[in-house]
């Protein structure tokens, strides 16, 4: 009997794997596993890389539910990275504010960011790498920048008019380069940014 047709084939290997959205998230991952990391290392530093180069998908201000199973531990157990409602974000703000419910979208939407928060929580307790080296490859495309998929443009494109109506100061600046290429940060004011006091 023929193998059942898949686009998606069973792959299997004796190292390591590591699977994401994203291609360079991958094998930032498994660079992480190639350098003596553990799959938590793996799985935050593909996690980092998704923040950058997806930013449609994922980003510092969103949700992070992970399950995990800990060889060290021997059991399954849950960080939670999920965020919460700001503890000023009560019935009667809203209300004072003239509406009846939270909007959708803009600044009262979002919730309390927790998926940074979480990545380092499971960096911490299962990982074996440093934060500034599992962080490098993320800081790497945020600096120098990435090819862009046609999805994320698709993105921009669906919600330039809100931005352009009601965020217009959060345009980015004119870097120039080739279409395609996110240009990635400049100058020692725009990497502290991401370096700032040391911390990563």
């Amino acid at each position: 009997m023929p193998p059942p047709f898949t686009t998606r084939p069973e792959l299997a290997g004796t190292f390591g794997m590591v699977a994401s959205t994203h291609w360079l998230a991958s094998a930032a991952g498994m660079s992480m596993l190639e350098r003596g990391g553990n799959a938590f290392d793996a799985a935050v530093a593909a996690g980092f890389v998704l923040q950058v180069v997806e930013p449609h998908l994922n980003g510092p201000g969103g949700d992070l539910p992970v399950v995990l199973y800990s060889a060290r531990d021997q059991r399954v157990q849950v960080v939670c990275g999920q965020g919460v409602a700001p503890a000023v974000a009560s019935i009667e703000a809203v209300r004072a504010l003239g509406l009846d419910m939270i909007p959708g979208t803009g600044l009262l939407a979002p919730c309390v960011p927790g998926a940074f928060g979480g990545w380092l929580l499971l960096l911490e307790r299962f990982g074996t790498r440093r934060l500034r080296e599992v962080m490098e490859p993320a800081l790497g495309y945020a600096e120098h920048g990435w090819p862009v998929v046609p999805r994320i443009t698709d993105t921009i494109a669906g919600v330039e008019a809100m931005f352009r109506e009601h965020w217009p100061e959060s345009r980015g600046r004119d870097r120039g380069g080739p279409p395609g290429l996110v240009r990635g940060l400049r100058g020692r004011r725009d990497r502290s940014l991401l370096h700032r006091g040391g911390a990563v």
